[in-house]
């Protein structure tokens, strides 16, 4: 039994050893700790009214980075693209609330530091009073969080997956601002979040929103590394340890009033990695592209409606433009300069959600599409109506002319004559303009509508592969290439005016 004991003794006291050689050593290495994080997550990591990024994560890797020595890069991402930065080697980790629950293989994890609860957050004074008054509501949530996962994913409770098939729409948005503003103007019903972010939100709104008793899942939170980086892991980890025993960390969590979530702990042992069978490439392809497909209609619907309504409604903002009626031409003036010199992402959130912060008009989830395609056709058509300008203008005079000396009135002058030298003229102009549109059916993400573009990333951020993307980009290009082909017929088919 003693021969037994001073094993173990020589074995922890060899492991210790080994610990802190590892940390000198990347301790030495390491010149700078670049953390990845989502900079609207508060209180975790957000900017503040100063510009600053800072939060409970931040604090903590701050802390860290002065006791090693190294540089703190605070890197914002996009939270759909964390595993590509990641394994690019753009950050050194994932530190920002990031839930290791379901995601235990996919990194290389520290010990959980927080104790994590999804939350369902409403409107104050509304008739959803608990988990099950959501069925037949639209709940939004952020996309690849902790809370899809409670509600869609491997490892979900049965009553939590039977909760969500009774909603009537579960929204993906991509962070938490836009899911508020989609519950304040209606367009979403409830918003399942961090128990953490819910408190920090409401506070900041005004305490217009109130947090359901019920909580949907509990989960830890832990610091992500690229998987198989156990040096660096454990620099960080034993840096930790170091703050918890000193009192450090009790009182960054105290600066965050978040001394009832934190459960850093010595006992706690750090999952080490293991190793996953990969699917095959074929199954794993066959399958990304299956679910695009469900995308790529949206995405086409988009192209054609806008195409449908802004090239008419062009020619008739180009006519106003060109209008001898002053008060006319100028208001069109100003239009097309408003919508050219404005973000077609901006300019689709005021036409969502405009309508209720303007008018107080509360938005549907069936207005989301209309939405999307009322904001595609006033920015299109503003740029048709431009090349459809520079056509008519380029028309010779003597054309008109011509149709004075025959008779022609001004309407069958323009139709018979001008209209057809006009399009003649502007088909290039168009063609540009048309193959935009197919890349710009992905800005619809703005507000939330979910596309092909937006759900590659979801797919991506879900499978941590870049692989969707690529697909993705291959579809764009090939529905360019069939654009560009029929739009070059076209102009062939108007070289009967040489």
């Amino acid at each position: 039994m003693q021969i037994i004991k001073k094993i173990a003794a020589l074995t922890a006291a060899a492991l210790l050893l080994r610990g802190l050689i590892t940390a000198m050593t990347v301790s030495a290495a390491q010149q700078t700790f670049t953390v990845g994080f989502d900079a609207e997550f508060p209180p975790y990591g957000y900017q503040d009214e100063s510009g600053e990024y800072v939060g409970f994560d931040l604090s903590l890797a701050e802390e860290v980075c002065k006791r090693r020595g190294w540089e703190l890069i605070k890197q914002p991402i996009d939270w759909n693209s964390k595993d590509m930065e990641l394994k690019t080697g753009a950050i050194d980790c994932i530190w920002n609330g990031f839930t290791i629950n379901g995601r235990e293989n996919d990194y290389t994890w520290s010990t959980p530091y927080v104790d994590n609860s999804q939350v369902v957050v409403v409107k104050k004074g509304s008739d959803i009073k608990k988990l099950a008054d959501l069925a037949g509501r639209t709940v939004a949530l952020q996309t690849d969080s902790s809370a899809l996962a409670a509600f869609t994913g491997e490892d979900a409770e049965p009553e939590n997956i039977e909760l969500a098939k009774s909603f009537k729409e579960l929204r993906q948005v991509g962070d938490y601002n836009s899911a508020f503003l989609n519950l304040e103007s209606g367009a979403a019903d409830a918003v399942c979040m961090d128990i953490g972010v819910a408190n920090y939100e409401i506070a900041a709104r005004g305490g217009k929103f109130v947090i359901l008793g019920e909580h949907v899942s509990t989960e830890q939170y832990g610091i992500g590394f690229l998987k198989g980086n156990t040096a660096l892991r454990d620099a960080v980890q034993e840096t930790m340890f170091e703050m918890l025993d000193d009192g450090t960390f009790a009182r960054i969590a105290a600066d965050w009033s978040l001394s009832d979530s934190v459960c850093l702990s010595r006992t706690d042992t750090v999952k080490e990695d293991t190793t996953r069978a990969e699917e095959p490439f074929g199954e794993k392809l066959a399958g990304i592209c299956r679910q695009l497909l469900k995308g790529v209609g949206a995405s086409l619907a988009i192209f054609f409606l806008t195409l449908l309504f802004a090239l008419p409604l062009g020619l008739l903002i180009a006519l106003g433009r060109m209008s001898k009626f002053k008060p006319l031409s100028w208001l069109v003036k100003l239009y097309i300069s408003i919508v050219r010199g404005t973000p077609l992402m901006l300019q689709l959130l005021v036409v969502f959600f405009g309508p209720y912060f303007i008018f107080g008009i509360q938005t549907s989830t069936r207005y989301r599409f209309y939405a999307v395609i009322i904001g595609f056709t006033l920015n299109y058509a503003a740029y048709f109506a431009e090349i459809y300008r520079s056509g008519i203008q380029a028309v010779p005079v003597g054309q008109y002319e011509a149709c004075e000396i025959l008779g022609y009135s001004r309407t069958q002058t323009f139709f018979k004559i001008v209209f057809p030298l006009m399009v003649k003229n502007i088909i290039p102009s168009i063609t540009n303009e048309v193959i935009t549109l197919v890349k710009d059916t992905s800005l619809a993400f703005a507000i939330s509508y979910t596309e092909m573009f937006t759900l590659a990333k979801q797919v991506a951020a879900s499978e941590a592969t870049i692989m969707p993307l690529f697909i993705a980009g291959v579809f764009y290009y090939i529905f360019n290439a069939v654009v560009a082909f029929v739009m070059d017929r076209i102009e062939k088919k108007m070289n009967y005016f040489r």
